[in-house]
C-alpha cells in the first residue's frame, strides 16, 4: 500500500456506480424505470445487453451501434470487448463531443455476477482511475424472494454485503411481514447501507447515488455520511436479535481494549466479534450466519508502516473474505486523516483529507468479512500495527 496522497478539494473524475443484483430479482425493471426517470439526465448507463433491459419503448436515436439516447436524455450504451475498452471509448466519445455530455456512470452487471471484479478494475486499471473514481454498489433484492435467495445463492449475500445501497424490489407483491424480515436480515449483513424500496421498480434516483466519500453538493469529502461507523453500533440489536443470543453480549471482552470505548458509550459491532455456532440455531445454507460486521476504534495515532503490515497480512490470510474495508485514520506521521478503502484484497490508493472532519481524531475502522471476525482481526493488528512497542495504554 503506497504512501497516502493529498485529496483535491474537487475531483474531476466521473463517478460510477455499480448495479449488482440476483437473477429475478427486479434489476431489469428498476433499469426500465431508471432510464425513464427525469432525473437521470446526464447519466451514462452501461449494460450487458440491449435486448436484456427491452428499450425500444423508451429509444429516441441510436448514437453509434451501441449507444442510444434515451428520452430522459440519459445515454446508454452496451459492453463492448470488455468494460475497460467500454468505458475507455465512452469517456473518448464524450471529450470528442461525438456523444452528450454526462456526469456519471451505471455500470450494471449479469445476475450471478461478483460485482468485485468491476471494482478492481475501476481502481486499477491507470487510465479507468484518471477518469472515473467508484461512487458505490447498488445491489437489487427481491422482497417476495430475497430470503431464500440469500439462503441458496452465497453470491448474492456477497452482493448485499459489499452494497452502498440496497434496493428492495416487488414491495408491492411481497407480504409486509416477510418484507420486515428481509430488511432486519439485511441490516445484520450490511448495517451501514440504506435500504430503499421500490415498487414496480420505482425510486428517485438521487437515493442511489453519491454514495462515495466525495459528496458534490458540498465539493468536499463527507467523511460521516461516507464511513457511517454509528450505524455498526446500532446494528447491535439487529444481529443479535437475528442470531437469538441470550449471552451476556459482553462476556469474554477485554473491557479496556482500545476498539470498545465503553466509558463512552460505544458498542463497535453489528456482531461485536463472536463466533457463532453456525448450524447451532439455523440451517446449514444461512450463509449470512458468515457474515461480519463491525467497526474497530483506536484511541491512539497509529504508526503507517505498521497499519501497512497489518493490511498486508490480513489480506494474504483471508483476502476474498475481506469483503469491505473503509477507514479513517489518525496516522503519526500526519497532522492530518487518511481514508482507506478496500474490496477484497484490492485497495484504493489512500487518500489524506485537507481537513479533520470534526473534533473526534481517533481512527476507526469498518470492516464486512466472511468468516473472519474480530477475535482474528483484533489481534492481528495489535501484534502488527504496535509490533514491539506493544499496545499503548488508553
Amino acid at each position: 500500500m503506497s504512501a497516502p496522497a493529498t485529496s483535491p478539494a474537487a475531483s474531476p473524475r466521473l463517478p460510477v456506480s455499480v448495479l449488482t443484483g440476483f437473477l429475478g430479482s427486479g434489476k431489469t425493471t428498476l433499469l426500465q424505470a431508471l432510464l425513464r426517470h427525469p432525473g437521470m439526465a446526464r447519466t451514462a448507463i452501461v449494460i450487458n445487453e440491449f435486448g436484456e433491459v427491452g428499450l425500444d419503448h423508451l429509444l429516441v436515436a441510436k448514437a453509434s451501434e451501441n449507444m442510444v439516447l434515451m428520452d430522459s436524455g440519459c445515454l446508454c450504451c452496451t459492453i463492448r470487448g470488455d468494460l475497460v475498452d467500454t468505458l475507455r471509448d465512452l469517456f473518448l466519445k464524450r471529450v470528442r463531443g461525438e456523444v452528450p455530455d454526462f456526469d456519471r456512470v451505471v455500470v450494471e452487471t449479469t445476475g450471478l455476477a461478483d460485482p468485485a471484479p468491476i471494482i478492481h478494475t475501476l481502481m486499477t486499471d491507470p487510465l479507468l482511475a484518471a477518469r472515473f473514481r467508484l461512487d458505490g454498489v447498488i445491489a437489487t433484492v427481491d422482497a417476495a424472494h430475497g430470503s431464500l435467495q440469500l439462503d441458496r445463492q452465497p453470491e448474492s449475500v456477497k452482493q448485499a454485503a459489499v452494497a452502498d445501497r440496497i434496493v428492495l424490489t416487488k414491495t408491492d407483491v411481497a407480504t409486509p411481514g416477510a418484507t420486515v424480515a428481509l430488511m432486519q436480515r439485511l441490516k445484520a449483513i450490511n448495517p451501514a447501507a440504506p435500504i430503499i424500496p421500490a415498487a414496480h421498480g420505482e425510486v428517485d434516483p438521487k437515493g442511489l447515488f453519491d454514495a462515495g466519500l466525495y459528496n458534490p453538493e458540498t465539493k468536499s469529502p463527507d467523511v460521516a455520511r461516507w464511513l457511517r461507523e454509528e450505524a455498526y453500533r446500532d446494528g447491535e440489536k439487529a444481529a443479535h436479535g437475528h442470531h437469538h443470543h441470550d449471552h451476556d453480549p459482553h462476556h469474554g471482552h477485554d473491557h479496556g481494549h482500545h476498539h470498545h470505548d465503553h466509558e463512552h458509550g460505544e458498542h463497535c459491532g453489528a456482531d461485536c466479534g463472536h463466533d457463532h455456532d453456525h448450524g447451532h440455531h439455523h440451517d446449514a445454507n444461512r450463509h449470512d450466519d458468515h457474515i461480519r460486521a463491525f467497526c474497530m476504534i483506536v484511541e491512539q495515532p497509529i504508526p503507517w508502516n505498521g497499519f501497512v503490515d497489518f493490511m498486508e497480512a490480513l489480506i494474504a490470510q483471508g483476502g476474498d473474505n475481506l469483503l469491505r474495508v473503509k477507514g479513517l485514520l489518525n496516522v503519526r506521521e500526519s497532522d492530518l486523516p487518511v481514508v482507506v478503502h478496500g474490496v477484497q484484497h484490492m485497495f484504493h490508493p489512500p487518500v489524506r483529507l485537507e481537513e479533520w472532519p470534526g473534533e473526534d481524531h481517533r481512527t476507526k475502522l469498518v470492516f464486512i468479512t466472511r468468516d473472519l471476525g474480530q477475535p482474528v482481526i483484533e489481534p492481528l493488528f495489535d501484534s502488527l500495527v504496535w509490533g514491539e512497542e506493544g499496545k499503548p495504554a488508553a
